[in-house]
């Protein structure tokens, strides 16, 4: 949905840019200084709150709600201009909790969570995920809950819409109730179609009663295992589809979110899928704060862009950015004081940016102003504790109010431009990725996917996260561990290939197949036909992964490191581009159809993820030249990210020069098109030194921002 088009129904129109913060916790900020915070709030520019609305402290007593403090939270944001996001947190009532304890999920072990207080909030109520939606009580409570809630604030005029989900993410822990267990053998029925298909897919040879299926305790790369976590991922955002049904119910027009944590590269402990949770939403955004995640520049990046990726054109925005600090938490110990702890106004400028400039046409803070109370006191807040102004909440209005001024609509309606190669994203490897417990931690997937993005980065090329089932809109693509595929997705990625598309492929694809299972030729699923080539030798030692390397012949560069395993390939049609040190073959690469595939034997990207090096960023940019196209602009100074974006409606172009140095450096910027520059936006207009070439001076943690004319 367009950010600037009039919405259906009782729908409020969206702003420009979309501005705001978190604001109300219950017990957080003191009641005293409500009235005064909105016109602070107003005052600033901003244009959006978002509240929690906590079920454990609404709903008091058995049908009896306590609607006073929100109603006046909701009271004072119509006052001021200000519209509200009704953030439903799955907080429990105490007396649902106490009454009916058979209505929570049970874990792994046969335990059931706690009730405890929210660290975020200090109200109790809190259960690890929520009460269990299998139960069909469960969801008569829950959703009379939610109906209530939207019919309560149906047509309110401080009304926006709802954030259905909080950072988009399940429990990989619950359920494992006797209703969660019934619909996982539905679902197997569905899939198999027969207790005996199933009992042969699961190797488990003698079921004579569906009621003998049971969902797994002990987790490894078998099938049964494989079925869990797809239903338990399947089965999270049915459920979020089902909390969006009852709310609707309660109020047809309700405009609905939701935001994840950029999650889907890292699901190891809790379970998170940006695209399956966006495509249910009209918008979609992301928690991203530096102190948690560290502050070094291609991490934000790598994080907006993959939920610009999962909203698949939707508006998407940064629900919850770090506008102070954080103290005492396990992520910032042993921290230096730069790398995100303590922000200042230059961290919200740069931040606020970053996101911009990826392609996010909204900024929400997490905290208005600090908690006052728990483990998370003070933390990330953008005001001062008592509410007052500082420097960095100075900073953010300026932004806010530049970006919703009539000069800033063309910029704010633009979207990045399409990268020049697309890291392949398929979520089924990671989760087969954790199942191999044996490997260690599980977390290959995520050091490889991260490793080829932050490769990609460092040499500012442009490299969009691309979903498998989107690989049609893209020429280039680079695979980062290929290791489980089945027969359906290794026949698509050949006949992508074969189309006319330019596939980079790290090594053991599709190793493993259906259920985990290890094929006898490799590559597997037919991919050697893909390649060119059939696997010689393999090696499955990533404490040793370190001591892998490959020469590359067609630059003539040795011992390029490797990492995690290695495959070595005998040639049936392709051509050997590169050897490892025994003298076999380490990279294959083939014309297959109207396309070419390049297969390397290891893993380059879990490499730089270890250990960036400049020989092996300089491999990854070759492969760009090696298909035949070049990066959209080129920047001679380091730590300054260009990125290009495009207004769809006027064709009107922009051109965003970041610096994440804390030093003012002067740029050369070479363009891939012919183009001089236009209105400059923000910052220092650039110099123009012939038709593809400017220069540009840009202020530490700051950036230039201007429209490119042909």
């Amino acid at each position: 949905m367009d950010l600037h088009q009039e919405q259906a129904g009782n729908r409020p129109q969206k702003p420009q840019m979309v501005f705001g913060a978190v604001y109300y916790r219950r017990t957080n900020p003191p009641r005293e200084d409500w009235e005064r915070d909105y016109q602070q709030a107003a005052a600033d520019g901003m244009n959006t709150f978002r509240h929690w609305f906590l079920w454990g402290a609404l709903e008091v007593a058995p049908g009896v709600f306590n609607w006073e403090p929100y109603d006046r939270q909701m009271e004072l944001a119509a006052k001021n201009g200000i519209k509200t996001i009704i953030a439903e947190v799955q907080s429990v009532p105490e007396w649902l909790y106490h009454q009916r304890p058979d209505l929570l999920g049970v874990r792994r072990d046969g335990s059931r969570p706690d009730s405890a207080l929210g660290n975020s909030t200090a109200a109790g109520g809190f259960v690890e995920d929520w009460l269990c939606p299998d139960h069909p009580e469960a969801r008569q409570y829950a959703g009379n809950f939610l109906r209530e809630l939207a019919k309560h604030y149906r047509g309110h005029p401080g009304l926006y819409g709802y954030d259905v989900m909080n950072e988009c993410h399940y429990s990989r822990n619950l359920c494992y109730c006797q209703a969660t267990q019934q619909r996982f053998r539905e679902w197997l029925l569905k899939k198999y179609g027969s207790l005996a298909a199933l009992g042969e897919a699961w190797r488990r040879y003698s079921f004579t009663d569906w009621e003998q299926v049971r969902a797994p305790r002990i987790m490894a790369q078998f099938p049964e295992c494989i079925d869990w976590m797809e239903f338990c991922k399947e089965r999270a955002y049915e459920n979020m589809q089902w909390r969006i049904e009852q709310l609707r119910s309660g109020d047809p027009d309700a405009w609905i979110t939701a935001h994840g944590l950029a999650g889907s590269l890292d699901t190891a402990r809790s379970g998170s899928d940006d695209w399956m949770a966006a495509q249910q939403v009209e918008s979609y955004g992301l928690t991203w704060v530096a102190c948690r995640k560290g502050n070094q520049p291609w991490k934000q990046w790598h994080a907006v862009d993959l939920t610009r990726s999962a909203a698949r054109g939707k508006d998407f925005w940064h629900a919850e950015m770090q506008g102070g600090p954080l103290w005492l938490q396990p992520q910032v110990v042993g921290r230096p004081k730069e790398d995100g702890r303590v922000a200042d106004e230059q961290d919200v400028r740069l931040w606020s940016m970053t996101s911009l400039a990826a392609g996010a046409r909204g900024l929400m803070w997490t905290r208005w102003r600090g908690l006052l109370d728990g483990p998370l006191f003070e933390a990330f807040g953008l005001y001062s504790m008592d509410g007052s102004p500082n420097s960095r909440s100075e900073m953010a209005s300026k932004i806010g109010k530049w970006a919703n001024l009539p000069s800033t609509a063309g910029l704010m309606a633009s979207r990045p431009v399409q990268g020049e190669i697309g890291i392949v994203v398929l979520d089924s490897i990671q989760e087969f990725s954790q199942l191999m417990q044996q490997a260690g931690e599980g977390r290959f997937y995520t050091r490889c996917m991260q490793g080829a993005y932050r490769a990609f980065f460092d040499q500012n090329i442009q490299a969009d996260w691309v979903h498998f089932d989107d690989m049609d809109q893209y020429r280039i693509l680079y695979f980062p561990y290929p290791i489980h595929l089945t027969q359906q997705q290794a026949k698509r990625l050949a006949d992508w290939v074969e189309k006319g598309g330019r596939l980079f492929c790290e090594g053991m694809p599709g190793f493993f197949g259906e259920g985990g299972h290890v094929g006898t030729v490799q590559p597997g699923q037919g991919l050697d036909r893909l390649f060119g080539a059939r696997q010689q030798g393999a090696e499955f030692m990533p404490d040793l992964g370190d001591q892998i390397s490959f020469d590359w012949l067609p630059e003539g560069w040795k011992n390029l490191p490797g990492g995690l395993f290695r495959q070595s390939y005998s040639v049936t049609s392709g051509e050997v581009l590169g050897y490892y040190p025994d003298g076999t073959a380490a990279a294959v690469e083939h014309q297959y159809g109207s396309g070419k595939a390049l297969l390397v034997g290891t893993f380059p990207s879990e490499a730089y993820s270890r250990c960036p090096s400049e020989g092996l960023g300089a491999w990854f940019a070759s492969l760009l030249k090696r298909a035949g196209t070049d990066p959209i602009a080129r920047c001679s100074a380091p730590g300054v990210v260009v990125r290009v974006s495009e207004d769809k409606r006027s064709g009107r172009r922009y051109l965003w020069a970041v610096n994440h140095n804390r030093e003012e450096l002067e740029a050369e910027l070479a363009l891939r098109s012919p183009a001089r520059c236009g209105e400059v936006l923000w910052g220092n207009p650039p110099v123009q030194q012939d038709e593809n070439r400017l220069s540009v001076r840009v202020s530490g943690r700051d950036c230039v921002i201007f429209s490119l004319e042909a």
